[in-house]
């Protein structure tokens, strides 16, 4: 791809990967530091944690709808004015959101700080790489990356601490401070640098199609497991309304002359393979980033600041290996840092799989260590191979769609975990109470220690249900082992980077 403008060098390179970098980790952050605050703002604003979770999902859809349309929009209106109209809009409604008195206001708020953040993930990426030499576009998105990363792992951090000793408001109100610098910094360093304006005409239905497919899709994947899935009507409707919705919507955007989202990026071997490979690797790391700090707190008794604690050592090689990545993709084979990432990820799985009640902290810290270097090993390469084969007017789009279905991986990744869990936690326990009478047990203790019979049995009781959840626990990383290095079978079959096709191609 040939650069639009003359790259950046020197201090001003710095800043401007800093920034555009820190644009991506905001949004990203803003998705997970939420979730762990979700009790906490329920209680504030009197109503159930069932109503609140709709903070999280009115999110998540906006969010979601925005994404795919951003090369639409850079075409439109110019990338760089989009960028700060976005920056400048995450801002205002976050500091809303902060301000919010009731659940009705924070929604509305949190719908449009959804729609303002999705663009902001695939330009931060492409107007990242739009100031890096050529020959340096790996180091771009190995920055990219790492903050794609990290950021899921600060959230619950952030949001248990303020959760235990601020208020919740200021979940929002931090990034006050952040925007406002991004804006200035980005106005400064890229205002000569706005990209080709293409004006056309606005596909109304394919727009609409997309709006009720992820709207209906988001809400039955939030909503499922608190209605029990398909004995619900409602999530029925749902799931019909999607699945037609998703159909009409691609039909219509291969046959339409000027499409809402270029969908042509499919041809391209590398970026459908990579995207199927990212969509599932996501898919099971945001179930691990869910389920992880939920058995900590439920059964090992950690609190929602030491619950984010345990999980933050995956930043640290992930911090430590990216940029090692970014310079070493264009140099060997990328398909040996694929399919490397996908072992070290199963090899954390199965060092979670093997833990049992009496785990201490370094023994749930180290896997999640060890995991850290796996994440960016798949994250940054597969990312780089999803874009190599992309004629420069689909880069936007590509990247767009890409961080799209990301997105949507995220989404289902966490709700299934979260049901095949619990659902794991009942079926352990039925088989633990089947497997033995506990009566002369109860009997036993009864005799020892001298305590009725009830406090017997509620002993007995939860130490049955301690187990399950363990038990559970193990299941879903065990499984999870299997299912990844399962799927990275398919990497053997994308395009290494430093094939000369490929380069020729880089952008």
């Amino acid at each position: 791809m040939e650069q639009r403008y003359p790259p950046l060098k020197g201090l001003t390179l710095v800043i401007g990967a800093i920034l555009l970098s820190f644009g991506n980790f905001i949004v990203v952050l803003d998705t997970t530091i939420t979730n762990v605050a979700i009790p906490t703002i329920s209680g504030d604003l009197g109503v159930s944690t069932t109503q609140g979770t709709w903070v999280i999902t009115t999110y998540a859809v906006a969010e979601a709808i925005t994404v795919p349309l951003t090369g639409w929009l850079g075409k439109q209106f110019g990338e760089v004015r989009v960028f700060l109209f976005c920056v400048s809009g995450f801002l205002i409604f976050s500091t809303l959101c902060g301000f919010a008195n009731s659940l009705e206001f924070l929604i509305v708020f949190r719908i449009f700080q959804g729609l303002t953040a999705g663009p902001l993930i695939p330009l931060s990426a492409t107007l990242l790489l739009s100031i890096f030499p050529k020959e340096k576009s790996h180091s771009a998105m190995a920055i990219w990356g790492m903050m794609t990363v990290i950021a899921p792992i600060f959230g619950p951090i952030l949001g248990g601490y303020i959760s235990d000793n601020w208020h919740w408001s200021w979940i929002f109100f931090i990034n006050i401070f952040f925007c406002i610098i991004l804006i200035f910094g980005t106005f400064i360093i890229l205002k000569d640098r706005e990209t080709k304006i293409t004006k056309n005409r606005i596909d109304y239905i394919g727009l609409f199609l997309l709006v009720i497919f992820v709207t209906a899709f988001q809400i039955m994947l939030d909503k499922g497991r608190e209605l029990d899935w398909f004995e619900s009507n409602y999530i029925t409707i749902c799931a019909i309304i999607s699945f037609l919705s998703f159909v009409l919507f691609i039909i219509w955007e291969i046959t339409e002359e000027n499409p809402i989202i270029d969908l042509s990026v499919v041809k391209s071997k590398n970026w459908t393979i990579s995207t199927l490979i990212l969509c599932f690797v996501f898919c099971v790391f945001f179930g691990n980033v869910l389920i992880s700090p939920l058995w900590l707190q439920k059964l090992m008794g950690y609190t929602a600041t030491w619950s984010g604690l345990a999980v933050a050592p995956i930043g640290i090689l992930a911090v430590i290996t990216s940029p090692i990545i970014g310079k070493l993709i264009p140099k060997i084979d990328t398909r040996i840092f694929v399919i490397s990432g996908i072992i070290i990820i199963a090899f954390s799985f199965y060092m979670r799989a093997l833990l049992n009640i009496d785990a201490t902290f370094a023994s749930v810290a180290i896997p999640t260590f060890v995991l850290g270097a796996g994440i960016p090993a798949c994250m940054i390469t597969l990312t780089s191979l999803g874009i190599s084969e992309l004629k420069p007017e689909q880069i936007t789009s590509g990247s767009g769609l890409q961080n799209f279905l990301r997105i949507m991986s995220m989404a289902i990744g966490s709700s299934l975990s979260q049901t095949y869990w619990e659902h794991m936690t009942k079926l352990n326990r039925v088989e633990l109470l089947n497997m033995e009478s506990y009566n002369e047990k109860i009997q036993l203790l009864q005799n020892e220690i001298d305590i009725s019979s009830q406090a017997a049995y509620q002993y007995f009781s939860n130490m049955i249900e301690n187990q399950a959840v363990m038990l559970a626990t193990n299941d879903f990383y065990a499984n999870s082992t299997i299912l990844i290095l399962l799927f990275g079978i398919f990497a053997i079959f994308l395009r290494p980077l430093h094939n000369k096709k490929s380069v020729k191609n880089q952008v």
